[in-house]
């Protein structure tokens, strides 16, 4: 699994910080950061289902 963010369409919802938190989290501004680009199996449905609640699309998960 790869995970990557896009960081100038991120809106700052949070929902991945939430939903996958050792996968995300937000800078200052409220925008995504990617703490695991590769995350291990443990935390692969929590940043799939990060990646389908983000409004903006800005979360990307790849198999």
């Amino acid at each position: 699994m790869r995970v990557t963010a896009d960081r100038e369409v991120c809106v700052g919802a949070g929902l991945c910080a939430l939903t996958a938190p050792e996968v995300f989290d937000q800078d200052d501004d409220g925008v995504v950061t990617v703490l695991a680009a590769a995350p291990g199996a443990e935390a692969h449905a929590a940043a799939r289902e990060a990646g389908m609640l983000c409004p903006s699309g800005a979360v990307r998960v790849t198999e």
